[in-house]
């Protein structure tokens, strides 16, 4: 007997709802029902049930508390997309997660490490746990799948640099975000998780410590909008981490050099579509290139859907979640942000990064 869609709803009904998961789970629209959206007010709900309903006729429009007990409620919808300020998503998942409701919540994880520690304390009491996951794209990106892939080409690791110089800028929809301009760490934490996960699934093992200078120069920002940070991993190889919030001249970078070659994965667009140029340079001089499009969202959408089906189907919390959307993947994430930015702050001093 073939298996009916699991219902969902979404909670949040922001920029992201509106200009990503709707779109995407329009694509997958065979894979889900899309039960409700979610937001505190009835006119931000309004505005994201109007986009949705062109793909989702049946979205059923909730807001305020009442709404929000409705889905909880409701035994039908069995997992929620968590996509709202950065604050509020942890305690906003554990509600959720206790009244038995399989999460995808929206990166970055937490807001700090203290928040992780007590929210995977929560967590592990939950018996049996439904499945808590973080959307991480980066770890879904068919660019770092590759490049994964790739490592083994190159040997032993040399030395690693990520540079990052983003596009945070007036004309950014996201720019004048209010949540991330009161978030401990701005948009290097929200931003840079995805670049510090881009990171750790090429390398294939965990940063251990880090040093790191922070500063604040473009006051149209929240502080700080740069840090330039060295990375020592587990496996005794090094690197540094560079990342400036807004550049007039954006560039998104990883570089891996070893003993027999170097990958580089480097974002950039090809006949109109954006996405990563993965290049391999080998030891003979010579060098192989391939582009792959964006698809990460929608591959993590599909794989939390394809688990949460599987989690429902045997109910007593022994289903495991893909590795790459757990929330301790995530929580891993932002532990290395969270080091750094306690070693900007110490001016530089060695921080160890906790261990999830």
């Amino acid at each position: 007997m073939e298996q009916t869609p699991p219902q969902i709803a979404i909670i949040g009904a922001g920029i992201f709802v509106r200009n990503t998961y709707i779109p995407r789970l329009a694509e997958i629209s065979n894979l889900l029902v899309l039960r409700a959206i979610w937001s505190r007010s009835e006119e931000s709900a309004r505005g994201a049930v109007e986009t949705a309903k062109k793909f989702f006729p049946n979205v059923e429009c909730k807001w305020g508390e009442a709404g929000l007990e409705e889905i909880i409620q409701d035994a039908s919808i069995i997992g929620v997309a968590v996509v709202l300020a950065g604050q509020a998503q942890v305690d906003m998942s554990l509600r959720l997660l206790k009244s038995g409701k399989h999460v995808l919540q929206e990166k970055p994880a937490a807001a700090s490490g203290t928040e992780l520690n007590a929210a995977i304390s929560s967590y592990s009491s939950l018996q049996p746990a439904p499945i808590w996951a973080v959307a991480e794209n980066y770890r879904f990106e068919p660019a770092f799948v590759e490049g994964k892939k790739l490592m083994a080409e190159i040997g032993d690791v040399i030395n690693i640099h990520v540079i990052i110089e983003g596009s945070m800028n007036s004309s950014n929809p996201y720019f004048s975000s209010s949540w991330r301009r009161d978030f401990v760490g701005g948009f290097i934490l929200d931003m840079g998780v995805h670049f510090i996960s881009g990171l750790r699934m090429l390398v294939g093992c965990e940063i251990t410590s880090v040093s790191a200078i922070t500063s604040h120069v473009d006051t149209t920002l929240p502080a700080p909008d740069h840090i330039s940070s060295t990375i020592q991993l587990e496996d005794g190889s090094s690197g540094v981490f560079v990342m400036v919030v807004s550049s007039r001249s954006p560039k998104v970078l990883w570089r891996i050099v070893g003993l027999k070659g170097t990958l580089q994965v480097e974002r950039g667009s090809k006949d109109g579509k954006h996405g990563y140029t993965v290049v391999l340079f080998t030891a003979d001089g010579q060098n192989k290139s391939w582009f792959y499009p964006f698809s990460g969202v929608t591959e993590e959408l599909k794989t939390f859907l394809s688990d949460i089906s599987q989690a429902n189907l045997k109910k007593d919390g022994s289903h495991q979640v893909e590795p790459r959307i757990s929330f301790l993947e995530g929580a891993r994430d932002v532990a290395v942000l969270d080091a750094m930015l306690e070693s900007g702050k110490r001016q530089g001093v060695a921080v160890q990064v906790k261990k999830f």
